[in-house]
């Protein structure tokens, strides 16, 4: 017997919803089977007691709620498909019902459009996220449906992350616990010392980025900014007057913002015969109020979830919104590095130094980024006006995408960024101060040089991996070659780099 489809996909077949991605679909055949694709979705067959008894999108879409993934953006536009008469006959052949009151609660939470039920919704009142499938924020009763929303957000903004096995095995490591065990494994002063030059490495990698090489009174703003991270609840960092003040910090005084975008902005380049491709279309003006105020309001829901979690969820949201025309990145890392301080993760004082992994590994960042802006430029429509600037006309089409993102991938991307960053840049940079610290004692017990002259032999030996360059040597004319050779041998001794 061929499987047919059932739930999300049938939903997304029967309204001809291609662009829209489904992160596990479901089907009816008569061997049970799941299977990961290569795109990282999920697709699983289910037998023949799991078919819905008619073939009608109310019973797919209860099918949808039961076992497929649960996308907001998707079912919007599902409920848009469906006359609100069908939902309120559905809801009223079973006002107590699970899943009746789920599909209820929903449309009106997506649509913004109150269901003319007239039966009454009796039943104790259920959770709307199952809480071992997915991150939940703090639970409002809604007592028009008896349902205990634990959304992560607002009909505004709603992100929604699910707990995958490889998720649930991230937050189940203790982060607090790594940084104590690197803080005992190196002496207190040189500890002190690296966590200054991190905070001088997080500001250059964030800026280097977005191939940005700022002044260095830009670079000690931002350092200054750092040092500041966790001091306001992150709903007072989120208000506009809050992150003008930030984005006015950090970026160039000739594109300090005032106040969000009013315009249409987007992320691309310009090839070299002024043709433009564009990676990612950011949110019309119209809705960026909204998102905003949305953003505050789901920062504050998600405010007892994993301090990770919390922090993906808001700077990733951030950064997608993009506010302003430049900045946003920076802060976006920024907010990364606030809330993990404010919610105690990181003690104050500290830094995670994520922007560093992060350009160390770009790809991956990128990659991260593209999970997001990728599905988007599938559906979004747009055309260019005589000014060449940017005009989306989808709009309504489009809106959910921005407001209802799923952000599981992201959750994890930060979590395994915070665990690498702590287990080996850290230690390799803790690791190369006392190095450092070594060898510059080695070179003054073999001639005892002035300062600069011993960074300066430190330099040209790491530069040329443990090997004093010959094109060097009049630069220490007074040293000997047995005193160089002698230098030589200590730093790839102490390096490591005779093995």
């Amino acid at each position: 017997m061929p499987i047919r489809s059932a739930g999300s996909q049938w939903l997304k077949e029967h309204y001809h919803l291609s662009d829209f991605v489904i992160t596990h679909s479901s089907y009816i055949g008569s061997n049970e089977s799941i299977e990961l694709t290569l795109k990282g979705t999920v697709e699983q067959v289910y037998g023949m007691k799991y078919a819905p008894s008619i073939p009608t999108p109310l019973l797919h879409l209860e099918f949808s709620l039961k076992y497929d993934d649960l996308s907001l953006d998707f079912l919007k536009t599902v409920f848009e498909n469906i006359p609100s008469e069908d939902i309120v006959t559905f809801i009223e052949s079973s006002p107590s019902g699970k899943y009746a009151r789920k599909i209820g609660f929903l449309y009106e939470f997506l649509t913004g459009q109150l269901l003319s039920i007239k039966k009454t919704i009796t039943g104790n009142y259920i959770d709307l996220l199952d809480t071992k499938k997915y991150v939940t924020g703090k639970t409002v009763k809604n007592a028009r449906w008896r349902i205990n929303n634990n959304l992560l957000g607002t009909p505004s903004f709603c992100p929604v992350v699910r707990r995958t096995k490889i998720l649930t095995e991230l937050l189940n490591l203790d982060i607090r616990e790594k940084i104590e065990q690197l803080e005992k494994s190196f002496p207190p002063d040189l500890f002190r010392r690296a966590v200054n030059y991190l905070y001088h490495k997080e500001t250059r990698s964030s800026y280097e980025i977005e191939k940005e090489r700022p002044s260095p009174d830009r670079m000690e703003r931002f350092i200054y900014l750092l040092g500041t991270a966790g001091t306001e609840q992150t709903t007072q960092l989120l208000d506009e007057k809050c992150l003008v003040t930030l984005q006015n910090t950090i970026v160039d005084a000739r594109f300090a913002a005032k106040s969000f975008r009013n315009f249409q902005n987007y992320i691309g380049q310009t090839l070299p015969n002024y043709q433009d491709i564009i990676h990612y279309i950011c949110p019309p003006p119209v809705f960026l109020s909204s998102l905003m105020e949305g953003l505050k309001e789901s920062a504050s829901k998600a405010d007892r979830v994993n301090p990770e979690i919390r922090a993906a969820i808001v700077a990733f949201s951030f950064v997608f919104i993009h506010p302003f025309e430049d900045g946003n990145g920076r802060l976006h890392r920024f907010i990364i590095h606030d809330i993990l301080v404010h919610e105690g993760l990181v003690p104050h004082g500290l830094i995670i130094p994520v922007s560093a992994h992060m350009l160390n590994h770009i790809r991956d960042y990128d990659h991260i980024l593209e999970k997001y802006s990728k599905p988007l430029m599938q559906r979004i429509k747009y055309e260019k006006t005589e000014a060449g600037e940017i005009k989306v006309t989808n709009e309504k089409e489009v809106e959910g995408y921005f407001r209802y993102p799923d952000l599981t991938d992201h959750c994890i991307y930060l979590a395994q960024t915070i665990h690498a960053t702590l287990e080996e840049d850290m230690p390799n940079e803790l690791q190369f101060i006392q190095r450092h610290d070594e060898i510059k004692k080695a070179i003054q017990n073999i001639a005892d040089m002035p300062d600069k002259d011993i960074d300066l032999m430190i330099l040209f030996l790491y530069q040329n991996k443990g090997i004093f360059p010959k094109r060097r040597r009049e630069k220490f004319s007074k040293l000997t070659d047995e005193e160089i050779g002698e230098m030589q041998k200590k730093f790839r001794d102490i390096f490591e780099m005779n093995q």
